[in-house]
């Protein structure tokens, strides 16, 4: 946007005290509006308006639309727009040829006219005004005499049909207030599908009146070790303390969770509905029921409720019982959610008990079913049954399709290490949402490359053809909560992330990514008026391991010009008052800083730990070498790469760079590089190793970079000063499970980081 974007916004600012030219919307030709039309034309001029302004809306058609945009109105303006024909007014025009979010919308001097087909689309064309009006609007400070919006035509219609977001309430419960607030979000920016994760093993969150125990007890827990782990981290981030408001004293008792009434449920789909905004609920079947089966064991297969290798024992698809159960809840949330969908689950299921059941032998055998994977699908498939009785659409994991599903079920996929998933379900005519780990789990910690990774995602697999690619109607992004013990945290986490799938579901065009980056900028401004604790842009070029032979000079680029970047050197976190790094800070002895971002409103970003350690050259060594690396390979479960020699290798390969190759494909395993890297020239080195999920680099004997432990794809970066030509190099790789990720780059001196040249591994 440059110079004359800021000036654009700085006006509608100015506009708060009602000051505003035609030339000033000359200025640029880039309006700030995320998502970012299908077209978009400036026009010249102002439209203004007052008191008097009137509102025509074509009669029956769009009076919930009226209601939302005099909110914008009475905010502005201090009182809503009366209706009816007026000299310069806002018309509402019923359009039948406009798809279904389609719509227009036209503003010139003399007139504001809005063109839509559906209520939902008119509501996208509010919110379109929404985006161009003053952000003092969000926090109901601004009481103008007036309003101006720009000269603008506007043809506009969504790529996608769903457009989703996603929230866990089991493992951490937020409270209805904050749905609301989830809600408001979603509408500003355009999503449509709002996917409420109510049960769990770690809580069940929906009354049930025919089933009290299910709030009764399983709503509540002592703290279990995600909360403890949350408890850690909030010694140096508040946003993981846990919320005092969902604890309670019981029985001697320190309980912690909570529910939501149907009552307060039926009022928040009414409130999403008003926004054109679907809840679909998910209660999980046949595993992740712990919480359910503490009040109610019966609906075991034995009785017991625990855990197994990795999952919650499920309950019994072989007891009649178990369907009368479920049936009953479905009923009830049937009634509360008048959602088309309704969310099964189904994913994550440890059938072991099942094959010890003499019950569910005699089904299988009686039913014809095969295996396991069968017999989970036979209680998928009877339960989609019963919701097509009633209407209703099933949802399910992408599990649900490895024993058979019918083409009626849709499918959300999440596996990424099962990129045939989506291909087969799509294949076989299942509608499919995706909702891949990777970028769109929310939860998993975000980075400098998160944002640029969620706009570029393409949601139709590479494999399908065009016809095959009608079948996927979307995706959406996933919040689980197993981390995320406040209602700031989750602010933190979504956003801005959700913004970027917003306009890649809504435009379809990954072309827009500069322009995104400029106008979501500018909407950090609307998002502090709603009081969203977003995550702050990334201080780029950050290095957290750092060497030096003479000394090193830390330069700050600031992301956002209004930042202040405040540092500590003594350990301790970085406060609102800690020291202002205004330029270069030279370092000569081994040291550590904090620093973080602050904006004028006080928010802080990441904090981050830089070390300093002054270094010697590490000499280089004289060996007879041959081209690559030599790899072994560990078939295992390991939690730290610490553990690896104490298991059997499986086979050694050498390996011509840091890549994982196609023969390694046990579920779980550990790979160790070992050979020499030859670099070209003598000098500090950065070395930038991704992983997921953990591994460690070392070079000429000392620790580059420790990116060790079980998590999601993440980077870290660390420095080591090297003389020209043979160092001796090794790096360990694990991999727990549920696919994997390993990168490697390097820069010299500060260069642009890009991948290592395979011919500088050697053995």
């Amino acid at each position: 946007m440059k110079g004359s974007c800021r000036r654009g916004i700085s006006v509608f600012l100015l506009g708060l005290s009602g000051i505003f030219t035609q030339q000033l919307f000359a200025q640029s030709n880039q309006y700030n509006i995320i998502p970012y039309p299908t077209s978009l034309t400036a026009g010249q001029g102002v439209f203004t308006i007052t008191g008097a302004t009137r509102i025509d809306a074509a009669p029956g058609k769009f009076d919930n639309e009226v209601a939302q945009l005099n909110q914008l109105m009475e905010r502005g303006l201090g009182a809503a727009l009366k209706t009816g024909d007026g000299a310069k007014n806002i018309k509402m025009q019923y359009d039948e040829a406009l798809p279904t979010e389609g719509y227009r919308l036209n503003i010139t001097p003399n007139k504001m006219v809005m063109i839509a087909r559906t209520p939902a689309g008119m509501f996208r064309a509010v919110e379109t005004i929404r985006q161009l009006l003053p952000v003092g609007l969000e926090n109901k400070t601004a009481h103008l005499k007036s309003l101006v919006l720009p000269a603008i035509s506007i043809t506009d219609q969504p790529e996608f049909a769903w457009r989703g977001m996603h929230l866990d309430v089991s493992r951490h419960f937020f409270s209805i207030t904050y749905l609301h607030k989830f809600i408001d979000l979603m509408a500003l920016y355009k999503m449509n599908k709002f996917h409420l994760h109510l049960t769990d093993d770690q809580g069940w969150r929906v009354e049930i009146k025919k089933y009290p125990l299910l709030t009764q007890q399983g709503a509540w827990r002592t703290f279990n070790n995600q909360d403890s782990a949350c408890m850690k981290r909030a010694k140096d981030n508040p946003d993981f303390e846990i919320d005092k408001s969902h604890i309670i004293q019981k029985d001697g008792k320190t309980l912690y969770g909570g529910f939501y009434t149907q009552a307060q449920l039926k009022e928040l789909v009414a409130y999403a509905a008003s926004k054109h905004i679907e809840i679909i609920p998910e209660i999980d079947m046949p595993g992740h029921m712990m919480a359910a089966i503490n009040s109610y064991p019966f609906l075991t297969c034995n009785g017991e409720n625990k855990f197994g290798e990795l999952f919650s024992k499920p309950i019994c698809p072989c007891n009649p019982a178990t369907y009368e159960f479920a049936q009953n809840i479905f009923d009830e949330i049937m009634q509360i959610f008048p959602s088309q969908y309704i969310h099964i689950g189904g994913d994550e299921v440890d059938r072991t008990e099942w094959a010890k059941s003499a019950e569910c032998k005699a089904m299988m055998e009686r039913e014809g079913i095969k295996d396991l994977a069968g017999l989970h699908s036979y209680f998928i498939n009877r339960m989609e049954k019963y919701f097509n009785s009633k209407g209703k659409r099933l949802i399910g994991w992408d599990e649900v399709i490895e024993g058979g599903i019918s083409p009626t079920a849709t499918i959300m996929y999440w596996r990424t290490w099962v990129p045939d998933a989506p291909v087969k379900a799509a294949k076989n005519g299942n509608p499919v949402i995706m909702t891949p780990g990777e970028p769109l789990y929310f939860d998993n910690p975000a980075d400098q490359y998160s944002i640029y990774k969620v706009y570029h995602f393409n949601p139709i697999p590479a494999r399908l053809n065009k016809e095959e690619a009608k079948a996927i109607i979307g995706a959406q992004a996933n919040l689980w909560s197993e981390a995320i013990p406040t209602e700031s945290r989750a602010d933190y986490m979504i956003m801005p992330r959700m913004t970027a799938l917003s306009e890649r579901l809504w435009n379809g065009n990954a072309e827009n990514y500069d322009s995104y980056l400029k106008r979501i900028t500018a909407q950090y401004k609307r998002l502090d008026a709603l009081k969203v604790h977003y995550r702050l842009p990334d201080i780029p070029g950050i290095v957290t391991e750092n060497v030096f032979t003479d000394k090193a000079v830390l330069s700050i680029k600031k992301p956002m010009a209004d930042m202040t970047i405040r540092y500590t050197n003594d350990g301790s976190l970085p406060e609102a008052k800690s020291m202002i790094l205004t330029g270069p800070l030279t370092i000569t002895k081994t040291s550590g800083i904090k620093l973080a971002a602050f904006t004028p409103s006080g928010s802080r970003g990441d904090i981050y730990t830089l070390n300093y350690k002054k270094q010697t050259l590490a000499p280089a060594v004289s060996a007879s070498t041959k081209p690559g690396l030599i790899c072994d390979y560990y078939k295992a479960y390991f939690k730290q790469t610490s553990l690896i020699e104490a298991g059997k290798i499986d086979s050694t390969f050498t390996a011509s760079n840091i890549v994982v190759p196609a023969s390694v494909n046990a579920p779980s395993f550990a790979l160790i590089y070992k050979g020499y890297i030859n670099v070209p020239q003598t000098g500090i080195y950065t070395f930038y190793l991704t992983c997921d999920d953990g591994g460690i680099l070392k070079i000429a004997d000392r620790m580059v970079v420790d990116n060790d432990g079980l998590h999601s794809a993440q980077e870290k970066n660390g420095q080591v000063a090297l003389e020209k030509g043979l160092q001796p190099f090794l790096l360990k790789f694990i991999e727990g499970g549920g696919g994997f990720s390993l990168k490697l780059k390097y820069s010299f001196n500060g260069s642009a980081p890009v991948e290592v040249p395979s011919a500088w591994f050697k053995n």
